[in-house]
């Protein structure tokens, strides 16, 4: 892969999919929905299995929407997303955001969540996304900050999950607090119309706590980013047995309240 490409933390265990498979055009980009029309092209990177990219078809059909992510796994799992709602104007594809295989000036609308902080070279993305970028196009990015996380109640343990998980995130090559870099990026890839925003997920009712919990819990153990914390010296696999635990008892107190905040560009080519 190319030496701007960094390691993907989280990888693509179950845990991770049921997260990502929650995301919608509604909930991880409400920021753009209202500059898309019928017929435009877009272009989504990082699509994941696709669930985001389905709506953004919905919302420019009849135009198409290609969906690219690093990862060859996940794709199949993007198109039974596709197949199933019986869309035939998605396609998908492996690329590297650092080099995407299109032609310059390809697309009206050029997206990417939960993107830039996982890359190598984000300022570098963000360059290769609008050359991509039809001028009077929108390139688009939205990405969580981890630092930023914020919860209630302060159940031991989740302090050091936060500061162990920024650690593994920036030794696999990423950025964890992009979110509130996104502006800056934009600025340094050389866009001068540039949107700025913020929008946040909240998990504060019983069934979404032990949704986020749950899912955290077993992230923390047994997905990639449990490999890369033990391998890379940063925790036990004590120390992310506990951490487990830590997010189980979050989920279970019943005012627990947790928020993730998004940084939000829309750069206008």
């Amino acid at each position: 892969m190319p030496k701007e490409t960094a390691v993907y933390t989280h990888g693509h265990h179950a845990s991770v999919l049921r997260s990502h498979q929650w995301r919608t055009a509604a909930n991880s980009a409400a920021y753009l929905v209202g500059e898309l029309r019928p017929g435009m092209e877009v272009l989504d990177v990082g699509c994941g299995p696709g669930t985001i990219t389905a709506d953004l078809a919905e919302l420019v059909a009849p135009g198409r929407v290609t969906g690219v992510d690093a990862a060859e796994d996940v794709l199949s799992r993007a198109r039974a997303t596709a197949e199933a709602r019986g869309l035939d104007t998605v396609r998908f594809a492996v690329a590297d955001v650092h080099a995407l295989d299109f032609p310059d000036d390809s697309f009206d609308v050029v997206h990417a969540h939960q993107v830039l902080q996982h890359v190598g070279d984000p300022v570098g993305a963000l360059r290769e996304m609008r050359r991509v970028c039809r001028p009077g196009g929108i390139v688009a990015a939205r990405d969580s900050d981890y630092q930023a996380f914020t919860w209630f109640p302060e159940v031991p343990g989740l302090d050091a999950w936060q500061r162990v998980y920024r650690q593994v995130a920036r030794a696999s090559g990423g950025e964890p607090d992009a979110g509130r870099r996104l502006l800056s990026w934009a600025r340094q890839a050389g866009f001068a119309d540039v949107t700025a925003s913020a929008d946040a997920w909240c998990f504060a009712d019983e069934e979404s706590r032990a949704w986020w919990s749950g899912l955290w819990a077993e992230r923390t153990t047994e997905s990639d980013y449990a490999r890369l914390a033990v391998e890379g010296g940063h925790a036990s696999a004590e120390d992310l047995a506990s951490f487990a635990e830590a997010w189980r008892a979050w989920g279970r107190a019943e005012d627990a309240w947790f928020m993730v905040p998004h940084g939000e560009i829309l750069c206008r080519v």
